[in-house]
């Protein structure tokens, strides 16, 4: 297999700073790291970027996670490995992942379940870092780019 094209956000010169810029403020929301990654594995697994699912499950490997955390994502509601916190933000994600599956995209008892656990600021961060998941799960699924070669 090989990639269709050089990433896109190296062919536009101006678009990798953007999206670092826009990384540093969701860094600056105040989630916790291993929160950002979980998502970002999720979204992942949904989408099925296999670049960004390496790339986030060896983030939370390095973090410390353990191998049943990683493992049941994709399977977060039938275990016991996270915080209710953690639950209420992949849950959102998977909402604003599957915009189109539902009716309500992202319901009332979602968004209020994300809200008695994160403060505005941190609620902006989180719905920006599902965003930007998606975003570099759009791209590198559209041009093909590969596990690994990150």
């Amino acid at each position: 297999m090989e990639a269709r094209m050089k990433h896109p956000a190296f062919v536009l010169t101006d678009a990798m700073p953007a999206l670092m810029n826009l990384s540093k403020a969701v860094e600056q929301a105040g989630l916790p790291k291993v929160t950002v990654d979980l998502v970002a594995l999720r979204a992942s697994q949904i989408n099925g970027c296999s670049v960004c699912v390496g790339m986030h499950a060896t983030d939370l490997r390095e973090q410390g996670q353990s191998d049943e955390r990683l493992f049941s994502v994709s399977a977060w509601r039938e275990t016991a490995y996270f915080t209710d916190a953690e639950r209420a933000a992949l849950a959102l994600t998977e909402a604003t992942t599957r915009l189109a599956d539902t009716g309500d995209a992202v319901s009332d008892d979602i968004w209020n379940e994300a809200a008695d656990h994160y403060t505005e600021t941190e609620l902006a961060g989180l719905v920006m870092a599902i965003a930007m998941i998606n975003l570099w799960n759009r791209l590198n699924a559209a041009t093909r780019q590969l596990a690994g070669g990150w």
